[in-house]
């Protein structure tokens, strides 16, 4: 099963390009987590992007976990929107799908 682990140190380019390889689906990230904001810069580490308050850490990833409940934990991490979208990036994967499950 693939596994991912996200620290503050990866820059939101290697996220998207590892998210990908883990999983086979895109990963939007956002610069708030209500994902109304803009996009995040590639060039920028998540602990640069994190919103005030929030500690970060490291969360580690398998492909079992639902979009939801990876977005969910993402944003209450690090105060980052991301959503999950399908492999080519034009349409966001349903909540209820596994992240191996929505990059197919």
């Amino acid at each position: 099963m693939a596994e991912l682990k996200i620290n503050g140190r990866t820059t939101v380019k290697k996220l998207k390009a590892e998210f990908k390889a883990a999983f086979g689906s895109s990963l939007r990230v956002y610069m708030s987590p209500t994902c109304k904001g803009k996009m995040a810069d590639d060039a920028a580490t998540l602990a640069s992007i994190r919103a005030e308050g929030y500690k970060g850490g490291e969360l580690t990833v398998k492909g079992n976990k639902t979009v939801g409940k990876f977005e969910e934990e993402f944003a209450a991490a690090w105060g980052i929107g991301v959503q999950v979208a399908n492999a080519d990036d034009s349409k966001l994967a349903d909540n209820s799908a596994t992240l191996s499950a929505a990059g197919k």
